[in-house]
């Protein structure tokens, strides 16, 4: 198996690359179960976030990092945009999303007590990994209906053509790769 060596954060990182398509591999980022990783993340998108009332991200991957921004900034509430309705949900509404790491269209839902909270607040919105936006959209989505002003958009890490945008602010840039695993141009 091909990896590929990053600092994140001030942090050495071996990520193995993984098949998209048969000309496509990426490098896979995953912070699940990286307390030390997560801890740093953190406090760097903290250095680099501007002034916000609550962070949103996506289920899963950046769930560990929203929290721990979350813990080191004092604020107590954070918001997730689920990838399926709960029973303990008081409502939902939802928006369509196709990320590179899903096969399918999938479906974000926000809780309209959440919802409620956003409302007229400057929501920053957290992710692990940017590459093709579609995530990202769909959040936004999520945060607009429910009446919140999108304060900015962030990443641990962004990937490919993600590096070009200039709404995003991330940690560190994460090429795409060759089946051979070398860098693609």
């Amino acid at each position: 198996m091909d990896y590929y060596d990053i600092n994140i954060a001030g942090l050495e990182r071996r990520l193995p690359l993984c098949k998209v398509t048969d000309s496509l591999y990426i490098a896979a980022f995953v912070v699940f179960g990286d307390v030390e990783l997560t801890i740093a993340c953190a406090k760097r998108l903290l250095e680099l976030a501007p002034e916000y009332d609550y962070a949103i991200t996506a289920e899963s991957k950046g769930i560990p990092i929203v929290h721990e921004m979350a813990r080191q900034s004092g604020k107590n509430k954070y918001f997730l945009a689920r990838k399926a309705p709960k029973l303990y949900m008081t409502g939902v509404f939802e928006v369509d999303v196709k990320s590179i790491t899903t096969s399918s269209l999938q479906k974000l839902y926000l809780d309209t007590a959440d919802a409620e909270f956003m409302k007229g607040k400057r929501i920053l919105i957290v992710d692990d990994v940017i590459s093709t936006g579609g995530s990202l959209r769909a959040v936004e989505e999520l945060v607009l209906q429910a009446g919140g002003i999108v304060a900015g958009k962030m990443a641990v890490l962004a990937e490919g053509d993600a590096i070009y945008r200039n709404d995003i602010t991330y940690i560190a840039p994460l090429p795409l790769f060759n089946p051979d695993g070398t860098i693609k141009r």
